[in-house]
C-alpha cells in the first residue's frame, strides 16, 4: 500500500530551518502499531496523521513522535494546516486530548491556536541537575502535558546548555529553558528525551506554556520568541485567555510516498 507523505519545516520561511513535520492523510485510522511504526520510519520529532471528519472539525488529528503518542504538538499542527489549507481561511483540528485547534492564514504565513498550559514555582533538583544549569523551575498545573519551564539569567545561559539526556530522560517532562532573549523578545531550548526528542528544533507547544509565562513578566499579551536550537524558528506568540496564538511561516520541503 502507497502512503502519500508531505514533510514541511514549520515556523520557518526558509528550508532547512524550523522544525520539520511528516504529515499524512489519511481516509481512516489504522491500527496504533502500524501509526507508531511509521513515526519510527520518518524519524522526524514528530509525524501528524489526520483523518477527515464532520461536526466542529475537518480534520481529526494525532501525532506521534519515534517512540510515543504525545497529547499535543505546536509545529506538526501547523504543518498539517499548511498542507490541507487550499483556499480555506482555516483548517480545525479535533485531537484526543488537546481540544479543537485551529491553523488560519496571516499576511503570507499561519496562526496557530492552541490552549495554554499554566505553570507555577517548583523544586526540581533533579531537572536542574540533568540539564546542568542554575535556574527557577516552574512545572504545569493545568495544560495538555507535563511541562517544566526552566527560567535562567540570559540568553548566554540558554545557547550553553549541555544536558546529560540520560539522566533529563528520567524526569519525563518537556523541559523549557528561557530566558529575556537577545534576536527577539524571549529566546528559549526544549528537551524532550523522555518521549523521544532529545532537543526539538522548534517547538509550538512550549510556547503554549511561555506565551502566559512571558506576557506576566514582559507585561505584554504579546511578544517575539526565538528558539535557539541548531535549527532555530522564530514565532509571535499572543496571549488571548486560556488560548495562544502562535505566528509563524511553512516550507514544503518533500512529497513521497510510503511503501507499507
Amino acid at each position: 500500500m502507497a502512503m502519500p507523505f508531505t514533510v514541511v519545516d514549520a515556523f520557518a520561511d526558509r528550508p532547512f530551518t524550523g522544525n520539520p513535520a511528516a504529515v499524512m492523510v489519511l481516509d481512516r485510522w489504522p491500527d496504533d502499531a502500524l501509526l507508531q511504526s511509521i513515526a519510527l520510519e520518518h524519524n522526524l520529532s514528530e509525524t501528524a496523521f489526520v483523518v477527515p471528519t464532520s461536526g466542529d472539525a475537518d480534520y481529526e488529528l494525532r501525532w506521534f513522535t519515534p517512540t510515543v503518542e504525545i497529547a499535543m504538538c505546536g509545529h506538526a499542527t501547523l504543518a498539517s494546516g499548511h498542507v490541507l489549507m487550499g483556499e480555506r481561511r482555516e483548517v480545525r483540528f479535533a485531537t484526543r486530548k488537546a481540544g479543537v485547534l485551529v491553523v488560519g492564514r496571516e499576511r503570507g504565513g499561519y496562526t496557530l491556536d492552541l490552549p495554554v498550559t499554566r505553570v507555577a514555582p517548583a523544586g526540581d533538583a533533579a531537572l536542574l541537575a540533568a540539564l546542568g544549569i542554575e535556574g527557577d523551575v516552574f512545572a504545569s498545573v493545568a495544560g495538555a502535558q507535563q511541562t517544566s519551564v526552566i527560567l535562567v539569567a540570559d540568553a548566554a545561559t540558554v545557547r550553553g546548555c549541555t544536558p546529560d539526556m540520560a539522566a533529563l530522560a528520567a524526569c519525563e517532562v518537556m523541559a523549557i529553558v528561557t530566558a529575556p532573549g537577545d534576536v527577539a523578545d524571549v529566546v528559549s531550548r526544549v528537551f524532550v528525551p523522555a518521549w523521544g526528542v532529545d532537543e526539538d528544533p522548534v517547538t509550538g507547544s512550549a510556547h503554549a506554556a511561555l506565551a502566559p509565562f512571558w506576557s506576566e513578566r514582559l507585561g505584554s499579551g504579546r511578544f517575539t520568541a526565538f528558539q535557539a536550537s541548531a535549527r532555530g524558528g522564530y514565532l509571535t506568540c499572543t496571549l488571548a485567555g486560556e488560548r495562544a496564538v502562535l505566528g509563524g511561516e511553512c516550507v514544503t520541503v518533500m512529497r513521497g510516498e510510503l511503501l507499507v
